[in-house]
């Protein structure tokens, strides 16, 4: 009992000093992880009126948390009305120095009310006005919400009905794009961020104006109403370190802290083991990202990418595309984010992204946490993938070895399930248009996720013929009917042959460089290794037990088959994931690198022609 009795006492004493210090004015928290609130806010039922400027009253919710209310004056017009206009936002930062807050998760209909608020006298406004957008708001009867038009209207869900939507139309977007042919115009508002519309509102900055405290801020001092002053609220720069007795009482406890600290860690060592501390920690983690998982995307300014990546101070690769960065949103969340080029000035790329894989959520999808769309900045924000993509793994023995046959077996048909989830889960069919190991990320537990989606392309689920006028992909990857429409139409199963490209790559790694001592620039190496299996010899790659023998032998099959020349003979990825888990092993496609008299196929000048151009971009290196 006598470490509980040293403990009870340090923290008796440790409790009276910090209550003797305390002053009317102190710092106060809603949450122990939630921002300091001083003035000029003040906290209701904790700090006297004083300690606050007017308008700048905040309040705790009984989940704790911050929650400021914006007391937007009412139009005059409309004043002698009964209705509510308290409007509560949740604070998830205050700067102080620099006057700006963050906000979010708005209660009630906030865009419901726009029109009727005087928003410019309010002490809040929105920061980096020339950033906002102008709206104007439709009420359209049932319309079909076409992923095309996502990026000129937002719906306003919480304004909508089972009998109509209402749509935010930016202002200077071509209504003669949009379906509005049964809409009517409700009014317009001026100079609002886009995240006002949102289901889930993305964080937005307020800035304020006056009481100017930011200078106090930067020197060190806090803020404070004048007492004495024959102006109206009236403000000072004060120390915040107090003196005499209550100085000392203040010494006092910052020596008995530490001392407190050190005799706590030294007690908790033998009460929590490492691994109770080990699995609490994880689970906080975990419970963190499953909630997360239920956001949509969020937007992002360029000021805040470059607070999430310390000013871009890791970068994680670069290549035609962008940039990309780590970055971190919490203690325990890190995000990789891309900063995209301006080689394609119509945003494209971009708009393929946050169009489709905004809107899914699957295990083997690489979920988008957010983007910026700030000037002409344009950035895509992903969750981290801390074992970088599969193309680390193949292209080295050695680190392929770390994986061995049986964990890239199930890699293989993970990215199978999410390639079929993007052709039958998701309300409209995604084509990636560039599976390769590159775009496959694992995490830390080497599970894969497609990432990507630059190229991706939408269409419905009954559409078996996609429109397109250029092909799109990587060389050794791309379908043959993307190159030409003589070898058949782009569908589908375009992404199948791609992802048995993906599989004998898997398989053949290093060893496609290396087929038998032969010029590897006269042969390809999927005709090689189907002729080895074709005639039972051995394909020389390295294998340590009996049962990867079989796994290997499955994985080149189901490639083949995903090959086939003619989409028509190809497998859908549905059948892929039944061949990849069945205990028996395919049997052989037919031969598509020979024609029926025997001469070489279309598919095999294809590969070769690939085989030229690695050679070309290797020598290029």
């Amino acid at each position: 009992m006598a470490p509980q009795l040293i403990y009870l006492i340090f923290l008796s004493l440790f409790t009276v000093l910090g209550s003797i210090s305390q002053n009317e004015c102190q710092v106060e928290f809603c949450t122990q992880h939630g921002p300091a609130i001083r003035f000029p806010f003040s906290l209701k039922d904790r700090h006297q009126q004083h300690c606050g400027y007017p308008g700048f009253e905040l309040h705790c919710t009984q989940n704790d948390d911050t929650v400021l209310e914006l007391p937007f004056p009412v139009k005059a017009s409309i004043k002698d009305s009964n209705l509510p206009f308290l409007v509560q936002y949740s604070i998830q930062e205050i700067d102080y120095e620099n006057q700006v807050i963050v906000i979010s998760q708005v209660f009630g209909c906030f865009p419901g009310l726009l029109p009727i608020l005087n928003l410019s006298a309010s002490p809040f406004q929105f920061l980096d006005h020339y950033l906002n957008t102008n709206f104007t708001l439709f009420n359209c009867s049932k319309i079909k919400r076409d992923p095309e038009f996502s990026f000129g209207f937002n719906f306003v869900t919480c304004l909508s009905s089972s009998d109509y939507d209402v749509c935010a139309v930016t202002s200077d977007y071509y209504l003669y794009k949009l379906p509005l042919q049964s809409c009517s115009k409700m009014f317009d508002i001026q100079s609002i961020p886009w995240g006002v519309f949102d289901d889930i509102m993305s964080p937005i900055t307020l800035e304020w104006s006056i009481p100017s405290c930011g200078y106090c801020e930067s020197i060190g001092k806090h803020c404070r109403l004048k007492n004495d002053s024959s102006i109206l609220h009236d403000t000072e720069c004060y120390s915040s370190k107090p003196e005499g007795p209550v100085a000392k009482l203040r010494v006092a406890g910052e020596v008995l802290g530490p001392l407190l600290a050190v005799f706590l860690t030294i007690t908790s060592y033998w009460i929590y083991s490492s691994i109770k501390l080990k699995k609490e920690s994880e689970l906080k983690i975990e419970q963190f990202l499953m909630d997360y998982k239920a956001l949509k995307p969020t937007r992002y300014s360029y000021a805040g990418v470059k607070r999430i990546t310390d000013n871009f101070i890791e970068k994680l690769g670069e290549g035609g595309y962008g940039t990309v960065y780590k970055g971190k949103l919490s203690n325990d969340v890190f995000v990789a984010i891309k900063i995209l080029n301006n080689s394609k000035e119509n945003g494209e790329d971009f708009i393929n992204e946050v169009g489709t894989i905004g809107r899914i959520h699957h295990v083997n999808v690489v979920r988008l946490v957010g983007y910026c769309a700030d000037g002409f900045t344009r950035a895509l924000v992903y969750e981290f993938m801390p074992n970088d993509s599969l193309q680390k793994f193949i292209s080295s023995e050695k680190q392929r070895s770390k994986l061995g046959w049986e964990k890239l077996h199930r890699i293989a048909v993970d990215i199978a399930k999410g390639v079929e989830y993007l052709h039958q889960g998701c309300e409209q069919r995604i084509l990636h248009f560039d599976i390769k190991p590159n775009n496959i990320l694992l995490d830390d537990n080497f599970n894969p996720k497609i990432s990507d989606f630059g190229l991706a392309k939408l269409c419905s689920k009954e559409q078996s013929i996609v429109s397109m006028t250029a092909a799109r992909g990587t060389i050794g990857y791309i379908a043959p009917e993307v190159f030409s429409r003589n070898f058949g139409n782009v569908s589908y199963k375009s992404d199948v042959y791609s992802f048995g490209m993906l599989l004998l790559e898997m398989v053949g790694g290093l060893k496609k460089n290396d087929v038998g001592g032969q010029d590897k620039s006269q042969v390809y190496f999927p005709e090689w290794i189907y002729n080895k299996l074709e005639h039972r010899e051995e394909i020389a790659i390295q294998i340590e037990k009996e049962s990867d023998n079989k796994i290997v032998r499955k994985l080149t099959i189901v490639g083949l088959w995903c090959i086939q020349w003619y989409p028509v003979e190809r497998p859908s990825m549905k059948v892929v994931i039944q061949m990849l888990e069945s205990e028996e092993t395919p049997s052989m496609p037919r031969n598509p690198f020979t024609s029926t008299n025997g001469t070489q196929s279309a598919a095999t000048a294809h590969g070769r022609i690939f085989n030229s151009e690695l050679e070309i971009i290797s020598e290029s290196e």
